[in-house]
């Protein structure tokens, strides 16, 4: 499939579009079209915390990236090999969790952004120690123009050193894992505490002065979305199926429910994590 057939993600960021997208875990058929209506630019498929096979995640991508829509997958560890399978199943994105030195950055960049090098000579060209040939360096901008490289982050140690890990050349942007930041700040799930929100500010703040893009998961309200947009978030990442399956259901059923005078089921959405 062209790269040329899908729309340019990366693009749209670096000319200062908002970008919009939500978290996809089922493999029904007809899933794939009923998001395209939604008019979203990307769709963030995990399989980190879902049980997705390699031949499962490709057809899915195939399917997304024949619609128009760009296909982004989270890795469940950094590992170099497991983001060169996804980008040859069909990936355009790439995010490794957990991210917390600068040598994973490299790692993820060296993947995504230099393929098809691995190895010593990889490792060279990444750290500067042997610059590449003018014919080999334009091979490698255009086999990889399209991708992007995108690291989670969602730990005290993350932000601690935050500063040297946006400086490693290649990474497009950041998403924030506010589940794991807010237990790692040990504040499980407390996402209107004032420690959490000024993590979450510092980080969106630091990766945008860095000229990087940035977006936070949550499953939530929208308003939240908004909240972080407002402080420089350009990157939406709202939602996955099933807790918007869930949350609409829930208040239809509360809706019929209180009109035929039985009691409302109680909201229990706000336990659903990705």
């Amino acid at each position: 499939m062209s790269v040329a057939a899908t729309p340019d993600l990366l693009q749209k960021l670096q000319n200062g579009q908002n970008v919009y997208g939500t978290c996809i875990t089922s493999t029904a058929p007809m899933w794939p079209a009923a998001i395209r209506r939604t008019g979203v630019d990307f769709v963030f498929i995990d399989t980190e915390h879902i049980p997705l096979d390699r031949g499962e995640l490709a057809k899915m991508c195939q399917i997304f990236r024949a619609l128009g829509i760009t296909p982004i997958v989270r890795i469940p560890e950094p590992n170099p090999f497991l983001a060169c399978q996804v980008i040859d199943g069909g990936a355009l994105g790439v995010v490794a969790p957990y991210l917390e030195s600068t040598a994973q950055i490299r790692e993820l960049v060296g993947a995504v952004k230099f393929r098809p090098l691995k190895g010593e000579k990889l490792q060279q060209y990444l750290t500067g120690a042997e610059e590449m040939t003018p014919e080999l360096k334009q091979y490698i901008a255009n086999h990889n123009v399209a991708n992007l490289c995108i690291a989670n982050i969602e730990s005290v140690p993350a932000l601690e050193r935050l500063e040297e890990l946006l400086s490693v050349p290649g990474l497009d942007a950041v998403f924030i894992g506010p589940h794991d930041l807010s237990v790692s700040l040990g504040l499980p799930e407390q996402y209107d505490h004032p420690d959490f929100e000024a993590a979450v500010r510092s980080i969106i703040h630091q990766t945008r002065a860095k000229g990087l893009s940035i977006g936070i998961h949550f499953s939530q309200e929208p308003e939240r979305q908004i909240q972080w947009m407002k402080e420089g978030a350009n990157i939406v990442v709202h939602s996955f199926d099933v807790a918007l399956f869930v949350q609409r259901l829930q208040h239809d059923l509360s809706i019929i429910k209180q009109a035929a005078g039985d009691i409302p089921a109680t909201d229990a959405s706000g336990s659903l994590i990705v």
